[in-house]
This record gives structure tokens, sequence and C-alpha cells, in this order.
């Protein structure tokens, strides 16, 4: 086995922003292992899938033994994989904080701490997380209380990690986007969407890729939220 080229897993990586993050380490030569509830099989021997729910421990123990048993190790992990339910806060259901929940920080927890685990045999290793600009600037008209509540876990919880494992050689980063063309929305509500930003327009899913694969590549740089949001977080 070689265990010399380094590997990446990736959450949320059946379409949308996780697919093109999955693509684009596979295109600098990463080794992938690529996770989500409906991801197809893979042909390249070097792009691995695994479906399951990452809410539940069991599918990130089956990534993880995968990366391991595969490839041998664990470099980067990216917690792209998230739910979003944009309803009033007294219209939230047991099911909606559930599902929530489970994905967003459950699904972060599991996967994190056994890739982790990994990365301290080795001396190092990179924890990336996709987080939200609401949980700074909350726009009115967007209920995103769950969202907030789930997300800033994940922004505090990355700065934690930073410190925890920064002398270890384990850096933690997450990158706060703000609103995204991508399958989520509409094309028809693209125009609305993008006027919630002061650029005046929506993201595109490369910018959200670019941000990752840029703190990949920083090694000076642990327990930033890199905000990619058309100006929101800064102010209206």
């Amino acid at each position: 086995m070689n265990t010399s080229q380094k590997v990446v897993v990736v959450t949320g990586a059946s379409q949308g922003i996780g697919a093109e993050v999955a693509k684009a380490f596979r295109k600098l030569d990463y080794r992938v292992v690529a996770t989500a509830r409906s991801i197809k099989p893979s042909e390249d021997p070097n792009f691995v899938t695994v479906a399951g729910d990452i809410a539940d421990p069991e599918t990130a123990r089956r990534v993880i033994k995968e990366a391991v048993t595969r490839f041998g190790r664990v470099d980067t992990l990216v917690n792209n994989a998230g739910v979003f339910v944009a309803k009033p806060f007294t219209a939230y259901t047991a099911e909606d904080y559930a599902s929530v929940m489970g994905v967003n920080v459950h699904g972060f927890f599991y996967i994190t701490q056994l890739a982790v685990a990994e990365m301290e045999k080795q001396s190092g290793g990179h924890i990336v997380s996709v987080s939200t600009t609401l949980t700074d600037h909350a726009i009115d008209g967007v209920p995103s209380v769950l969202a907030s509540l789930t997300k800033g876990g994940l922004n505090s919880a990355t700065k934690s990690l930073a410190i925890e494992y920064a002398k270890r050689g384990i850096r933690a980063n997450a990158v706060s986007p703000g609103i995204i063309k991508s399958p989520m929305h509409a094309v028809e509500t693209h125009a609305a969407l993008g006027g919630l930003h002061p650029m005046g327009h929506m993201g595109e899913m490369a910018d959200i890729v670019n941000a990752i694969l840029y703190l990949d590549s920083a090694p000076f740089v642990t327990g930033e939220i890199l905000h990619v949001d058309g100006g929101q977080s800064a102010g209206h």
C-alpha cells in the first residue's frame, strides 16, 4: 500500500459544494473518500464512496475505516454535510430539530473524533468545516435559529480544536459562506437571494471550493473562520 499520497475525507459529497470539493482534491492528486446518503459508486480506485447517514456513528466508523484500510491514512477532513431548515422559530418541529442536530452536530462530532485519532498517529492533519455567515449576521426574513445554533457551535468547536491540537500538528478551520448558487436554490430565486449580499449577487460553488483548498494549503493558518459571503458579515 502506498501511504505517501495525501487522503481527504469529504462529507455531503453527492452533489453541490461537497461534490465539487471532492473533485477538486482529486485533481490535486489526493486520494478521496466521499460520503453521503445516496452517493454513487466510483470507478476510480483513488476515489472511494461510502453511502450512509453522517448523523449515524456507524457511518463515520465505516468512512474512516475505509480511508485507513484502502489508503492508510487521513490527512484532511472536510465537514461539508449540512441541513438548513428555514422556519419561524416557533414552527420548528421535533423532527426538524432532530434532523438539523443530527447532521450538523452529531455528524461533525462522530467523524471528526475518528479522523483526529488517525491524524494523531501521523502527527498532522487538517479539519475544515463548512459553516454559514448567518451565525454572525442574521437576516430579517431568513429564519435561521437552528442553523445558528448548530453551525455557530461548529465555529466555536473549530477554534477549540485548533488550540487543543496546535502543538500536535493538527489544524482546524472553517469556511463561512453566504448564499451560494447550488442545487439547493432554484434559479428563479437567485436575484432575490443575491440582493441579500452587499456585493449584490450570490456566490459560486467555486468560491467555497477555493477557500477550502486555500485553508488546506496554508500551514500557518488555524482557528480561522473564513467568511466567503459577499460582505454579509461585515455589515449592510
